[in-house]
C-alpha cells in the first residue's frame, strides 16, 4: 500500500481519481475519523472492502458527489430537508434509496436503505469530482477500534488497500446516524 499526504494527493489527483473509479480500494482522512472506501458502482471493490473490514452483510454508507444526488436518488420524507440543509457535516443520513441503480446492490446489502454522508471536508471532492458515490465506512476490521492515525492501521486493512492519503491524527468519532426512514426522526451518537 502507498501512503501519500494530501499535497502529494493533489500533485497525483488526475491519475488517483482514475484508479478509484476504476476499482481502487483506498483509506482516506473524513471531518469525523479515517474512512476506506472505493467506487460504490463496483461490485468487486464492495467485495474487496467487505474483506478488509470482515464484514461482509452489514450496509455501507456512501459519500454522495452532491445534495442533488441525493435528491435524485433517495426517497426525502417530510424534515429531510432540515438535514440535507446541514451538509457537508458530521452526519450520515439513512433514508430510503429510489434509484437502486444508483449503487452496486453489495454496498447496501440489498436493502432499501442507504446511508449518505457529505463530509464537511475536502475528501467529499473525490465523489463530486467522480460525480460518483464512494463506499464510506470506517478503515478498521469489524469490531475493532476506528482509526484516528495511520498507526492504528490494521494490517489486515493495509494489506487489502492500493493507497491511503495520511493527514495525521483526527480528533473526530463516527458521523452521527440520522434515520429518515422511521415515523420519528432516529440520531445515534456514535462516540465509540
Amino acid at each position: 500500500m502507498e501512503t501519500l499526504n494530501k499535497d502529494e494527493y493533489n500533485l497525483r489527483k488526475k491519475e488517483l481519481l482514475l484508479k478509484i473509479k476504476h476499482g481502487a480500494v483506498f483509506i482516506y482522512p473524513t471531518d469525523t475519523i479515517y474512512g476506506i472506501g472505493g467506487n460504490a458502482l463496483k461490485q468487486e471493490t464492495v467485495h474487496k472492502i467487505r474483506e478488509a473490514k470482515d464484514r461482509y452483510t452489514r450496509p455501507f454508507s456512501v459519500i454522495a458527489p452532491s445534495v442533488e444526488w441525493i435528491k435524485e436518488n433517495c426517497e426525502l420524507p417530510e424534515g429531510a430537508q432540515v438535514w440535507l440543509n446541514k451538509l457537508p457535516g458530521p452526519y450520515t443520513l439513512i433514508l430510503k434509496l429510489k434509484n437502486k441503480d444508483a449503487l452496486d446492490i453489495d454496498v447496501n446489502s440489498g436493502m432499501e436503505t442507504v446511508g449518505v454522508r457529505i463530509p464537511d471536508h475536502w475528501c467529499k471532492d473525490v465523489a463530486a469530482e467522480l460525480n460518483m458515490p464512494i463506499i464510506t465506512t470506517s478503515a478498521n476490521v469489524t469490531t475493532k477500534e476506528f482509526m484516528t492515525s495511520s498507526k492504528d492501521l490494521d494490517i489486515n486493512i493495509r494489506n487489502k488497500t492500493d493507497f491511503m492519503i495520511d493527514e495525521g491524527e483526527l480528533k473526530g468519532h463516527p458521523s452521527t446516524l440520522i434515520d429518515l426512514t422511521k415515523e420519528k426522526v432516529d440520531i445515534k451518537e456514535r462516540k465509540k
